[in-house]
């Protein structure tokens, strides 16, 4: 097993914290300061991240001024499903306790900023009011489980959905920490609180992520996950579920040992197996993750230098019975859901596109009203989607028109409205709420994809399908590294390019120039979509164009206009 006797500090962290409790409770109730680094770890399993404005910080260091502290709150909602009662609560709370804004994630989740320490507990305490949980949001635990956002009404949909929310709480941590903290529950003795059955003391090396998809839908990208379950139907009944292990996108600048991840096809489960293997899956990361260093401590890594037969034999010894590899499934496919579908119940659902995720009244658009007005007046139950965007679900025929004049009147923008590479761009928030971000994406979001677009126009090419992912930094909260086009951010305002993914999610893209600024990406992409004009394959996306060509190709085309790659 894993090497338990070198520890990192975050390890030692984990164990002495008496089930995450720590000295949050005490550190809560002084609102003049920050937690401490200790605090600072253990707020990230009650689904909280610590930070600052880091817009503020120069000016206010040189005033002697503290730093601006604020904080990042995110509900924990399994496949992104809420009700219209759920949503209103947590609108309310963006201007109660936030900025003003609902922050819609890649994993389908929604994250509050710029929440202070005073509001800290009654915001979290009012999410919970709303039958929502921001527990293991966060932190080295099984977080938010993904799931197709269709809202379709047939058997396959309706049993993604139960099984992402049954996944969801059989992995959910058993401390009681949470409720105490948080919700005044009933305290407990350290006697009495017996360390976690599928955690343990020291809960996982690292945070693990969950995806639930079919191969007609892979809108989450579910091989970036470290547990990637593929369930496979013949017609409506399921046959079971192919088990594919060790994703993950996160990495480091200028350190090979670390890199990004597909997963990998492991084990055939049955259908009755689920949960039990999930359990046995995190188990495996649990023993055999690197608790020495962090930067190695992703499952990835395990599968990666282990293998698949090493891992389905594990997983057969933890579940009492042989597994057999995964079985043969279609090629994967991206549907898009945005606009008006039918969900097969006579009723309709619309998505909708949000910029980045960020559902806010600006002086563009009034989205927030609109989804606040829509929502409240027409019960439409709200579905966030991995692309940062929202389905309205549960609509009546009889009100699309009111909806769509709803939406006109407070600007608000439609998939109609949109280009294809508008459409597919996913932006991380990076500055100035997140502390690892090298520098800007969302707020620079705009900007880039408007550049890229120009280019694009220029050479016939404004209708083409191609995902655009933009990251502050390299641990890919956007999932840049298996977009047809990936940017990740270098050093302050400057940006690592990286082509040649696949549209559906299934292939990683390679980088080709480094230390671009923004209007250098787009000159850079330039020529190579000269090319792809002249040579592309019919059908053939830019992505696949790309990897088709290979770097050295690419590196001779872009010569003279970037720095080659070494």
């Amino acid at each position: 097993m894993a090497d338990i006797e070198k520890l990192s500090k975050a390890e030692a962290i984990k164990q002495q914290s008496r089930q995450l409790r720590g000295n949050l409770a005490r550190d809560l109730a002084d609102t003049t300061a920050p937690f401490d680094n200790d605090g600072y770890s253990l707020l990230k399993f009650h689904g909280i991240y610590q930070g600052y404005d880091r817009d503020s910080a120069t000016e206010r260091k040189q005033r002697g001024d503290d730093k601006l502290w604020q904080f990042m709150v995110r509900v924990r909602i399994p496949g992104g499903r809420l009700t219209a009662r759920q949503y209103l609560a947590l609108d309310e709370l963006a201007d109660r306790y936030a900025n003003g804004s609902l922050r819609i994630t890649t994993r389908q989740s929604i994250q509050f900023h710029g929440v202070v320490k005073s509001g800290l507990k009654r915001a979290i305490g009012e999410i919970n009011e709303a039958l929502l949980t921001t527990l293991a949001a966060c932190g080295d635990v099984v977080r938010t489980v993904t799931t197709v956002p269709a809202p379709i009404r047939d058997p396959v949909h309706q049993r993604l959905d139960e099984d992402a929310r049954r996944l969801s709480v059989h992995l959910l941590p058993k401390t009681g920490a949470y409720h105490e903290i948080w919700l005044d529950g009933e305290r407990v003795t350290l006697e009495q609180e017996t360390p976690d059955p599928l955690y343990g003391e020291r809960y996982l090396p690292r945070k693990f992520k969950v995806g639930l998809a079919v191969p007609e839908d892979n809108t989450i990208d579910v091989l970036t996950n470290d547990l990637a379950i593929v369930a496979l139907f013949e017609a409506d009944r399921l046959t079971g579920y192919n088990f594919l292990l060790g994703g993950g996108h996160g990495m480091t600048h200028n350190k090979p040992e670390t890199y990004q991840r597909l997963a990998t096809a492991v084990a055939f489960i049955d259908p009755d197996d689920l949960l039990d293997a999930a359990a046995a899956v995190v188990r495996l990361h649990r023993d055999w993750g690197d608790r020495g260093n962090r930067r190695h401590a992703r499952l990835k890594y395990v599968i990666a230098e282990q293998g698949e037969t090493w891992t389905r034999e594990r997983l057969s010894a933890d579940l009492g019975k042989p597994l057999e590899p995964c079985r043969p499934m279609p090629d994967f496919q991206v549907p898009d859901h945005l606009g008006w579908h039918e969900q097969g119940d006579g009723r309709l659902y619309l998505g909708l596109p949000v910029a980045s995720g960020r559902i806010v009244d600006n002086g563009h658009s009034r989205l927030r009203t609109a989804l606040r007005e829509i929502v409240g007046r027409f019960g439409a139950d709200p579905i966030l989607m991995p692309s940062q965007d929202v389905i309205l679900s549960n609509i009546a025929p009889a009100d699309r028109s009111a909806i769509a004049a709803l939406l006109q009147a407070n600007k608000a923008r439609v998939a109609e409205d949109l280009l294809p590479i508008e459409r597919w761009a996913l932006a991380c928030p990076a500055l100035p709420t997140c502390g690892l971000a090298l520098t800007e994406a969302e707020r620079v979001r705009d900007d880039i994809v408007g550049a890229i677009a120009a280019q694009l126009k220029r050479w016939g090419l404004e209708n083409l399908r191609l995902s655009v992912r933009i990251t502050g930094c390299p641990n890919g909260c956007a999932r840049p590294y298996n977009g047809d086009i990936g940017i990740v951010g270098r050093v302050p305002g400057f940006y690592s390019l990286y082509v040649g993914g696949d549209f559906a999610g299934t292939r990683l893209n390679g980088l080709i120039a480094e230390r671009l600024d923004i209007g250098g990406i787009a000159d850079t992409l330039d020529p190579l979509f000269a090319m792809f004009t002249e040579a592309r394959l019919p059908d053939e996306g830019f992505g696949d164009f790309c990897h088709r060509l290979g770097r050295d190709r690419l590196a001779q085309t872009l010569a003279g206009t970037m720095k080659r790659v070494a």
